[in-house]
C-alpha cells in the first residue's frame, strides 16, 4: 500500500485543496475584489449584449428631445432613463455601447503591451550584457517621460483615431511589463529547476518560455488587471482631449468632452459618463488587489 493511501486512510487526514480552489479561497476572502469582479462581469454582459439591451441606437438623434433630464416620461412610459445630450441622443444607449468600446480597447492594449513586454523582459533577463543594458535604458527613457504626454505625442504623429490612441497607450504601458518580467525572471534564473533544464540540454527559447515564463505569470496577471484600468482611464483622457474616438463614436471620454459646455445647466450629461469611468477603473483596481492577495505566496496566511 502506498504512502498516499496510508495517509488518506489515517484519522484526521484532510485532502489538500486543488490550486483552483485554493486560489478562489484567498480571492473570495477579499470582499472588495468580489464586488469588483461582479461589476466587471455585469459590464461585460452589458457590452456583449448591447444590441439587445440598449433602448436606442447610440448615434440616433431625436430633434424634439434635446437635453431632456433623466427619467423623462413621454406618453406615460419611461423613454430616456438617463436623459439625452445636446443633440438628442440617448445617454444610456451611448454609455452601454461605450462599455463595449472601452472593454475592447482595454483588451487590445493589455494584450499588446503584455506580450511585447514579456518578450523584451525575458530577453533582457536571459541574455544580459549589452542586450539587457540597451533594453533597460530605453525603458528608463520612456519612464522618464510623463505617460499621458508621451501618448499625446504618439497620437499627434500617427493621427487622432481610436486605433492610434490604443497603440499609443500600449506603448506607454510597455515599460512596466518589461521591468516586472525582467525582475521576476532574474529571481528565477538561479533556481535548481532552471539549472536542471540547462543540464538536460534545453535551448534558450525553451528555458525562457517553457521553464521561466510560467513561474513569472503571477505578478504579470496582477499588473495586467491594473493595466486594464489604466488603459480605460488613458483612453478616456485622450478622448476628452479629442485625440481618441472621433464623433459620433460613443466613448466615455469623448462624451465628457462634448458635454463640458453644458455642465451647469444639464448635470446629467457629464455625471453619468464620469461615473462609468470611475466605477470601471475602481472595479478593476479592486479585482487587481484580490488577485495580488490570491497569487502572492507572501500574502497567504
Amino acid at each position: 500500500m502506498s504512502d498516499a493511501t496510508l495517509n488518506s486512510a489515517a484519522p484526521g487526514y484532510t485532502q489538500p485543496p486543488s490550486p483552483l480552489k485554493e486560489f478562489w479561497l484567498y480571492f473570495s476572502s477579499n470582499k472588495g475584489a468580489l464586488i469588483g469582479l461582479a461589476y466587471i462581469l455585469f459590464i461585460l454582459f452589458v457590452a456583449v449584449f448591447a444590441d439587445f439591451i440598449a433602448p436606442h441606437s447610440p448615434i440616433e438623434q431625436f430633434r424634439d428631445a434635446l437635453l431632456l433630464p433623466p427619467a423623462w416620461q413621454e406618453g406615460g412610459r419611461l423613454t430616456y432613463l438617463l436623459g439625452t445630450d445636446d443633440v438628442g441622443r440617448d445617454i444610456l444607449s451611448r454609455l452601454i455601447y461605450g462599455a463595449r468600446l472601452s472593454l475592447l480597447i482595454g483588451c487590445m492594449v493589455v494584450t499588446l503591451s503584455l506580450s511585447i513586454g514579456i518578450l523584451l523582459g525575458l530577453i533582457a533577463a536571459y541574455c544580459r550584457g549589452v542586450v539587457e543594458t540597451t533594453i533597460m535604458r530605453l525603458v528608463d527613457i520612456m519612464l522618464a517621460l510623463p505617460s499621458l504626454l508621451l501618448a499625446i505625442a504618439i497620437v499627434a504623429i500617427l493621427g487622432p483615431s481610436i486605433f492610434n490612441a490604443s497603440i499609443a497607450i500600449a506603448i506607454v504601458s510597455l515599460p512596466h511589463y518589461v521591468r516586472l518580467t525582467r525582475a521576476a525572471a532574474l529571481a528565477e534564473l538561479g533556481r535548481d529547476y532552471v539549472t536542471s533544464a540547462r543540464v538536460v540540454g534545453a535551448g534558450p527559447l525553451r528555458i525562457m518560455f517553457i521553464t521561466l515564463l510560467p513561474n513569472c505569470m503571477a505578478p504579470l496577471i496582477v499588473q495586467a488587471t491594473l493595466g486594464f484600468s489604466s488603459a480605460v482611464l488613458d483612453m478616456a483622457a485622450l478622448g476628452f482631449l479629442g485625440l481618441g474616438a472621433q464623433p459620433p463614436t460613443p466613448e466615455w471620454g469623448s462624451m465628457l468632452a462634448d458635454a463640458l459646455q453644458f455642465v451647469q445647466r444639464a448635470w446629467w450629461v457629464v455625471t453619468f459618463p464620469g461615473l462609468m469611468i470611475l466605477l470601471t477603473v475602481l472595479a478593476f483596481n479592486l479585482m487587481g488587489d484580490g488577485l495580488r492577495d490570491a497569487l502572492d505566496p507572501k500574502l497567504k496566511q
